[in-house]
């Protein structure tokens, strides 16, 4: 309960930044950074939608993990141009998106895997597996995305890296870190599955969505 509350009010003072800064903008006009802001604002809500039209609940860490992940790469990434100010922004956000995907990745097939409603019945590795391909597959995915908004709409999302203008080296590793983080979380899932003992921090958020959703396990 603690760190619930504790939660929320991280999340409130993120919307309360979020929302001051779109303020600002709209007062200098500057209309796109406004909007953009705003829709980062609407996507901080998604956790709550979730839960009260689709009754599916996210344990606090995770919803406080995924939304200050949404801050950094967003916000401070694209509005206020962290990934240029400092090089290592970048990485340290795909590395933190590897995570987040995978455990996404690893809940989805999880789920299909111990509902009765799904006759599907694998193995730790595979679903392991799967976790890790989810999480590259997304991470795939946004590297195409960055590349279109580049050339469409002329922006600088693949930015220049380590010397290289082209964006080349900064999707390179975008992808090589995205496949680090993946890789650690498919580790953990796969432990978990296996042992089943409460021995990391994912062992722990896994127990909690389970608990918290017991529908999805055959529970009432």
């Amino acid at each position: 309960m603690r760190f619930r509350i504790t939660h929320q009010r991280i999340t409130v003072a993120l919307q309360l930044v979020l929302l001051g800064q779109a303020l600002f903008a709209l007062w200098e006009r500057q209309w796109v950074t406004a909007g953009f802001t705003l829709l980062i604002i609407g996507i901080t809500f998604f956790p709550v939608v979730l839960e009260r039209r689709f009754r599916i609940f996210v344990p606090p860490q995770m919803q406080l993990l995924a939304i200050a992940f949404v801050f950094a790469a967003l916000f401070l990434g694209e509005v206020r141009d962290y990934y240029t100010r400092f090089w290592w922004w970048d990485i340290v956000l795909h590395t933190s998106s590897g995570f987040l995907l995978g455990i996404v990745g690893f809940l989805l097939v999880h789920i299909l895997n111990e509902t009765d409603r799904v006759d599907v019945h694998l193995r730790a590795g595979f679903v392991a597996f799967f976790a890790f391909l989810f999480a590259l597959g997304f991470g795939a995915i946004w590297e195409i995305f960055e590349f279109t908004m580049d050339q469409v709409f002329g922006m600088n999302m693949q930015k220049p890296m380590l010397g290289d203008p082209s964006g080349l080296t900064d999707t390179m590793w975008d992808l090589i870190v995205d496949t680090i983080g993946a890789l650690v979380i498919s580790i953990l899932g796969w432990h978990y599955l296996k042992h089943g003992r409460r021995v990391s921090f994912l062992e722990r958020w896994i127990n909690a969505f389970i608990e918290r959703n017991p529908r999805f396990f055959g529970g009432s």
